[in-house]
């Protein structure tokens, strides 16, 4: 169990496939679910298998024989296929292209929402949540911490269009992330670390608090160099190893 002011686990300790509620993800997310191993070894386990259809992302695992890695539809796996499939079509340069679910014909459109169908009544693959194109992230927006507040997933928080779930923003050292792609379950309401969301967390997140002085103190110029480290640490799970988007730069209210 969480403590009130100290965090448990370090970044590196929090694991990959936490459960979460329906989630966003990036285009870079996505591709890891493409039902390869999940490391070098014949002996690793699987990875699920994964593919979006007009953003809507489903769980294919179940069809793997078909989607993963031999299967006649392998092509898709990890990528937004709509247009594809709307066209029958095995082309590259028709996955992961996601405006172009908006420009197809009649017959196009009427062969898109068949296989939606299929897959959400048929097939019942489990919908894991939304494709989001990079287009809509801004990593070059000014945030202060006052506007940061408002992104902290509460059940209020307004799901943006194309958006599988609330946006979740933590500050970070210079950077604002989403973690809504992939780390809800942690950050989100309820979750462990709730208490970093719509907040600038570094110093926190340098001396692995959850004390309410450590969120409200934005300041880390004391940090000892451990704490530093520690923080820089946390910077790079989010952006390298979860894939959590950049969204902004964060600066303090003049």
């Amino acid at each position: 169990m969480v403590s009130d002011d100290k965090i448990k686990a370090t970044a590196a300790d929090i694991p990959d496939d936490e459960p979460d509620p329906p989630r966003n993800f990036t285009k870079k997310q996505l591709a890891h679910f493409d039902g390869t191993k999940e490391g070098p070894k014949l002996t690793d386990e699987d990875k699920p298998v994964y593919l979006a259809v007009q953003g809507i992302v489903f769980d294919v695992t179940l069809g793997r024989d078909f989607y993963g890695p031999d299967g006649p539809y392998e092509k898709f796996a990890g990528h937004e296929c709509g247009v594809a499939l709307a066209k029958m079509s095995f082309d590259e340069e028709h996955l992961d292209n996601l405006d172009g679910c908006a420009n197809l014909n009649f017959g196009e459109r009427t062969e898109l929402e068949g296989w939606i169908d299929k897959f959400s009544h048929y097939r019942c693959y489990p919908i894991m949540g939304k494709l989001v194109p990079d287009s809509k992230l801004d990593p070059t927006k000014v945030w202060t911490t006052a506007e940061l507040a408002k992104y902290n997933g509460e059940v209020e928080s307004e799901i943006p269009e194309g958006y599988g779930a609330a946006p979740i923003y933590i500050g970070a050292g210079e950077n604002v992330y989403d973690v809504s792609f992939g780390g809800a379950g942690f950050y989100g309401p309820g979750g462990p670390y709730h208490k970093f969301a719509g907040k600038n967390a570094s110093r926190a997140l340098g001396k692995m608090s959850l004390d309410v002085a450590d969120l409200e103190n934005t300041d880390v110029s004391d940090l000892t160099d451990k704490q530093k480290k520690i923080l820089a640490d946390w910077i790079k799970t989010f952006g390298e190893r979860k894939g959590y988007p950049v969204v902004g730069r964060l600066v303090e209210a003049k």
